[in-house]
């Protein structure tokens, strides 16, 4: 009965939320499946830090440019040549003199620069000078479920709430913080736990400082060229790479994230040798948790960041790792070329299950060594990049890509990779269509094309071939990834659609043959701006699994509506999903508050709707709010084991508060 007046309160009262936000701009540009299977929570924490703090054009630079995800290398250098002929720019309209920029990006850029003045460089000769001009950010989340779980009355050894704590310092040559994050289930003050909280994440960060280029100390991240060797930052999904046309980057920053993985701890730097000569190092120790195998070596390393029991905190810090590495580069004008090393340590030595077919080449030791040498080049039309890396065994990793730029409106990329099945690298992180940068030949072609102001439409298409079995497959096998996507705006509307078949190869039953696994999947949603305050969407999913001669179906309709004014903002979102099983699910776009990342898998039939507020109380205070309920029509029981619920719904309220001074 709730849910039902819920429901008709929902239809029947005026709609509330915002002008679109960045994440709402971003959800145009990427698909839900992009952010959950590849890189989600990397790229939302990256570019919530620049939305908290955008780049003054006026004062930026051709390396803090290309630290903005969605810029292909031709955006970076269009935007840097305007800014050397016509700066200082007096408003964000100038972005439209960009050639380079197309109509989406600039909307998206918005959110993360700003035409801010000209100002003269402040001192840094004392750690005094480098403090006196900043701001200070400090931001507390708490998620309360309103259910239990079976682990929390048995299983679980702390209590059920989910929560962190965030604190930076930035200016324009430092930045410094600390994340301390608890996960539900995880004991607080207890346990392996006596210090607090189970993650705490700290960073300092100094940049621009004479020759210094950047320093990092603590937590931190770092991308080499096109991920072969070395790349902690996110990873570029198929639909994204045609965003950024595959540019490679050399980029070192902060892990301010909640998470416990994909990242380094110790220091690193880059340092500035002359005008075209670079040269990065870093250095690592940390504790990761890895399952061990009865002789004290490790199967299993672990990133996933839980010790809700005594099973997963017997695993926590149980293997130290040590990586060092480092690069040097050239660079003239849009050439460039860098030589890159990393070495990596255990103290255990890595012994994976070597009974089955597919771990025959995995990585296994305790000294790893890998060097690669990446390059590329670009203009106004064309932009190569491309990376060729070896591991200790010299097995060979190879990637390129070429895009060309035919007209304003229509633009070409071809990448290729070639991954060899003895290629390990324990850093790794590049495109795929697999689980590692092993065992993969693959070809990618996509394209981009801008007939009108009106409308965009991007188009791949993406074959792999996997020599030897993988998880699931016995045999060698092969994979095919195709999307369509069409946008169109005018005035207050705006309509995307999106198509994407997928072809998936594994065993049957019997673990005779391969069958063929093919996944269609549609996604359509009309944005109505009906005023300046007022903005309207629907959205509708749909999925078409087949697979032996059995066909898995689902659907998902659902609204948001967002409201704000000067100090208030609010969402209201609803929708209906029904699927025929799990392989049939759907990911909704859901916005939420910063630095909650979440991407949820809805299977089965039922309903979710949500309610969001966000108040600025002063320029200094803020606070949001949001509960969420999923309720299950097809079910008494939600998950199993210790994740279990004892009935049909699922309601949780998140509170976020902001102080920044």
């Amino acid at each position: 009965m709730k849910t039902l007046i819920f429901c008709l309160l929902f239809f029947v009262t005026p709609p509330v939320l915002a002008q679109s936000d960045w994440q709402e701009a971003l959800h145009e540009w990427l698909s839900a499946e992009d952010l959950e299977e590849n890189y989600g929570e990397e790229l939302l924490e990256q570019l919530e830090e620049l939305a908290q703090h955008p780049i003054n054009l006026n004062q930026t630079s051709q390396e803090e440019l290309e630290a903005i995800p969605f810029l292909t290398a031709g955006q970076v250098e269009g935007v840097i040549e305007y800014l050397d002929h016509y700066r200082p720019i007096r408003s964000l309209s100038e972005l439209q003199m960009i050639n380079a920029l197309d109509h989406h990006t600039r909307h998206l850029l918005k959110y993360f620069v700003v035409a801010g003045e000209e100002k003269k460089p402040s001192p840094y000769t004392t750690i005094a000078d480098l403090l006196k001009y900043g701001k200070h950010h400090l931001t507390a989340t708490g998620k309360i479920p309103f259910y239990e779980r079976a682990g929390d009355h048995n299983g679980y050894l702390g209590y059920k709430y989910r929560h962190d704590i965030r604190y930076q310092f930035s200016n324009h040559h430092i930045k410094a913080g600390i994340t301390a994050a608890q996960d539900p289930g995880e004991p607080f003050f207890a346990d392996k736990n006596r210090m607090g909280y189970d993650q705490y994440n700290y960073y300092v960060q100094l940049r621009d400082i004479g020759r210094l280029e950047e320093l990092n100390a603590g937590h931190y991240r770092v991308q080499m060229g096109m991920g072969l060797v070395m790349n902690t930052h996110m990873m570029m999904g198929k639909q994204t790479v045609l965003q950024t046309l595959g540019r490679s980057q050399h980029t070192l920053s902060a892990h301010s994230s909640r998470s416990s993985g994909n990242h380094l701890q110790g220091i690193a730097a880059t340092v500035r040798l002359a005008k075209e000569w670079r040269i990065t190092a870093f250095a690592s120790y940390q504790s990761i948790d890895a399952t061990l195998n009865s002789d004290g070596s490790a199967r299993t390393l672990l990133y996933n960041g839980y010790h809700r029991t005594v099973t997963e905190l017997e695993k926590k810090h149980n293997t130290h790792e040590t990586s060092l590495g480092g690069s040097i580069g050239w660079k003239k004008g849009t050439l460039h070329l860098n030589a890159n090393a990393v070495y990596t340590h255990y103290d255990r030595p890595l012994q994976p299950d070597q009974d089955v077919l597919y771990h025959t080449y995995a990585a296994q030791g305790n000294h790893f060594l890998n060097a690669s040498i990446d390059y590329g080049w670009n203009n106004r039309q064309w932009s190569f990049s491309g990376e060729a890396a070896l591991n200790q065994q010299g097995a060979l990793a190879v990637i390129h890509s070429v895009s060309n730029r035919l007209t304003n409106q229509f633009t070409l990329m071809l990448l290729h990779r070639y991954y060899d099945k003895r290629y390990t690298s324990q850093h790794a992180n590049s495109f795929r269509e697999g689980s590692s940068i092993q065992n993969e030949h693959g070809i990618y072609l996509g394209s981009t094309w801008q007939p009108s102001r009106s409308w965009v439409l991007q188009g791949y298409a993406d074959y792999a071939h996997f020599s030897w079995p993988r998880y699931q497959v016995s045999a060698a096998s092969d994979a095919f990834d195709a999307s369509l996507s069409a946008r169109y705006s005018k005035k207050q509307w705006t309509c995307n659609m999106r198509y994407r078949l997928h072809l998936k190869q594994h065993d049957n039953g019997t673990k005779k043959m391969l069958i063929n696994q093919l996944s269609h999947r549609l996604r359509m949603a009309i944005d109505w701006q009906a005023s300046s305050s007022l903005t309207l969407r629907m959205q509708g999913d749909g999925a078409l699994v087949s697979e032996e001669g059995t066909n898995s179906r689902g659907m998902m309709v659902g609204q948001q509506a967002r409201w704000q004014r000067e100090w208030l903002k609010v969402t209201e979102i609803f929708a209906w999903f029904h699927t025929d099983d799990y392989n049939s699910r759907l990911y909704p776009y859901e916005p939420s508050m910063p630095y909650d990342v979440s991407f949820p898998a809805y299977s089965g039939h039922g309903i979710r709707y949500a309610f969001m507020a966000q108040a600025d109380f002063t320029p200094h205070l803020s606070v949001a709010t949001k509960l969420g309920v999923t309720n299950y029509f097809d079910r008494s029981v939600i998950a199993t084991g210790l994740q279990q619920i004892n009935h049909s719904s699922q309601a949780d309220l998140l509170i976020q508060i902001g102080y920044h001074f």
